[in-house]
């Protein structure tokens, strides 16, 4: 019994395969770093000819050319979060991009005047 039989064909797309074989069943990328919603990604090199890279992590590289974050590039590539996060895991340890922080993890916050809205806000209710 063929693909096309057992319905795991999409016409427009081709096979049809569950979004984990995207990343080889793996479900955290080689390196260690978390990577939020809110950071942004861009590609910092093309990969070498004879780097193995996928359709979908070319697909991320397209459009990281310009600075994306990682929700964007979820829902441009039309992939779950915990997919595209592995990608992106895996495109950083490569070095192919690089990932900015958009807000500082675990450092204070100096700005006294959102401190003082946070404070008057607070007090509001």
């Amino acid at each position: 019994m063929g693909a096309e039989e057992e319905g795991w064909v999409y016409e427009e797309a081709g096979p049809v395969s569950r979004p984990y074989t995207v990343t080889g069943g793996r479900t955290r990328p080689r390196g260690s770093r978390y990577l939020d919603l809110v950071d942004m990604v861009v590609r910092t090199r093309k990969p070498a000819d004879t780097t193995p890279v996928g359709p979908e992590c070319g697909q991320i590289l397209e459009l990281s050319r310009v600075p994306v974050s990682v929700a964007e590039v979820s829902a441009l590539v039309k992939l779950p979060l915990g997919i595209v996060r592995v990608l992106l895991g895996d495109l950083l340890h490569d070095g192919l991009i690089e990932v900015r922080e958009a807000a500082p993890r675990g450092g204070r916050v100096t700005d006294q005047r959102l401190l003082r809205k946070v404070l008057e806000g607070l007090q509001a209710l």
